[in-house]
């Protein structure tokens, strides 16, 4: 099958939807921002030009009114809390985590109050009380506490209803995920092939036509080759504007 068939396979199906008078959600999670960069600049003209809303994972030790002021009056992007420092405490025989058990809960939490704390001051408005732990891991006995901070919602990778994510459940805090990944992390770095991302989202789907629940995209505009830019554009192309298609702000999607 060759990739325009599976764009086309893609749109075939919204269509059905439509058809059915059915409709799915999307939203864009972008992750690791910190000030204005040319990649940031580009990946905001993309979501502004086809209505897109986007909520950026912001490291908060790194930020500084510089974002604030390129944030300023873009009511499709909201601003998440990516951990403190998105420094690994991870031995190296392990997967890299921020929020792992590798400290005591409480400097854990310390770090947590803080990143909330700094991002309130710099992002009153586009602020979201959603937590996106760095490289999507968090010590499960870390999560009771987070409403206390004052999280309401936590984004890892995954299906809501996994494996993985049933540890991460508490009460008074919603999942909301990222499901898609465009980045090949283990591999060339750059952009996954484009038919395996579009058949993600095919399978992604089908798990929402069973359990409900959004498509979301994860992005990381920092380390975008030319192949996730051509990727994402005709992602939006196509869905933005279809009417079985609602790209979502995460804030509506709090509470849901």
């Amino acid at each position: 099958m060759t990739i325009a068939s599976i764009w086309e396979t893609l749109a075939d199906r919204l269509d059905r939807l439509q058809e059915a008078g059915q409709s799915v959600d999307f939203w864009l999670r972008d992750d690791d921002a910190v000030e204005p960069t040319a990649a940031l600049h580009r990946l905001l003209d993309l979501t502004d030009r086809f209505s897109v809303p986007v909520t950026l994972a912001v490291i908060p030790a790194g930020t500084d009114e510089r974002l604030s002021r390129c944030l300023a009056g873009r009511p499709l992007v909201d601003v998440a809390v990516h951990g403190w420092s998105h420094q690994n405490h991870a031995p190296p025989t392990e997967k890299r985590q921020e929020l792992g058990g590798h400290r005591s809960r409480e400097m854990v939490a310390s770090d947590l109050r803080a990143g909330w704390a700094r991002l309130r001051a710099h992002y009153p408005a586009g602020m979201v009380p959603l937590l996106v732990p760095p490289w999507n891991r968090i010590d499960p006995g870390l999560v009771p506490g987070l409403h206390e901070i004052g999280f309401r919602a936590l984004s890892v990778f995954g299906p809501e209803d996994g494996t993985k994510s049933a540890v991460l459940r508490a009460p008074g805090l919603q999942l909301i995920n990222a499901h898609v990944d465009v980045m090949d992390w283990h591999g060339t770095r750059g952009c996954r092939p484009h038919g395996e991302i579009l058949r993600d989202i095919d399978r992604r789907l089908d798990e929402i036509e069973k359990g409900g629940g959004t498509v979301g995209i994860l992005s990381h505009h920092l380390v975008h080759d030319e192949s996730v830019w051509e990727f994402l554009c005709r992602l939006f192309d196509i869905t933005a504007s279809h009417a079985a298609c609602r790209w979502r702000r995460v804030a509506d999607l709090l509470g849901q």
